[in-house]
């Protein structure tokens, strides 16, 4: 999905926005999202998930083509962190989908788990 997907989606769910206005909407968004980041705060969203910014430490590493030492510079990285409501319905779409295909819900469960539905 891309950014021009979520504005279309915006504004035909919405409905009262005008194409520009649900643009601008999702830009706002955005935007206030990445200036929240930018500060090194974190963005919870309940029922969706957080975003946290990291800070690396400078390290080792290799360059994975010639195995010559390399150093790898500090730096700043963003982790998201789906929250259980999201997992969840991710999952239940997930064993719908697979019972539809035939397979039953203990053998969707015990797949979606981790476990092997082998027995």
């Amino acid at each position: 999905m891309t950014k021009a997907d979520i504005v279309q989606a915006v504004y035909a769910r919405l409905g009262g926005f005008s194409k520009k206005e649900s643009a601008d909407l999702v830009d706002l968004v955005f935007e206030t999202m990445k200036e929240t980041l930018g500060r090194g705060e974190k963005i919870k969203i309940s029922g969706f998930g957080n975003f946290v910014l990291r800070d690396k430490r400078q390290r080792q590493g290799r360059n994975p083509q010639t195995g010559d030492p390399i150093t790898i510079t500090e730096r700043r990285v963003l982790s998201f962190k789906a929250s259980q409501l999201l997992k969840q319905a991710l999952n239940d779409d997930r064993q719908a989908s697979a019972a539809g295909n035939g397979a039953s819900r203990e053998e969707s469960s015990n797949l979606g788990s981790g476990g092997d539905a082998r027995g």
